[in-house]
């Protein structure tokens, strides 16, 4: 009968310092969009939509682990913003899709692109050429974890 002794020492600090890192990292990157007039969880959202045509709320809810009440309050103020819009599911009549509008693809847009000229600015700033290197070498090895 074998033991099983769980993760290694290096194994168990390496999943605690990640996932540490990576929360606090994936708020700065979020804050970094200026999403003027929307909260962050309607940024959230907003984005999602933008690359997945036609979510239902449940969806969008389950996507984000938050409650189908929480998700429906996030998406009647992206719709009042006039950034989502509801359709008629084309495959299912009675389910409602909710998509985004072209401004909302716009806004969604320029938040990536503001998210990502933090990140790059902060990587100038803070690092050195041989740490940026070690960045990516280390978004390798997470990146292993992530496919089966």
């Amino acid at each position: 009968m074998s033991e099983d002794r769980g993760p290694s020492p290096s194994a168990a600090r390496a999943s605690r310092e990640v996932r540490a890192v990576v929360g606090r990292l994936r708020r700065r990157i979020r804050g970094a969009a200026g999403a003027e007039g929307i909260s962050l969880p309607q940024a959230s959202v907003l984005s999602r939509l933008a690359d997945n045509e036609g979510l239902t709320t449940s969806d969008l809810a389950a996507a984000e682990g938050v409650r189908h009440q929480s998700m429906t309050s996030t998406v009647a103020g992206l719709t009042a913003l006039g950034l989502v819009e509801r359709r008629r599911d084309p495959a299912d009549g009675r389910r409602l899709l909710i998509a985004v509008t072209a401004e909302g693809r716009r806004r969604a847009e320029e938040g990536r692109q503001a998210r990502g000229e933090w990140l790059a600015a902060e990587l100038d700033r803070k690092c050195t050429e041989e740490e940026r290197r070690t960045v990516i070498a280390a978004m390798a090895v997470l990146e292993r974890l992530v496919h089966d």
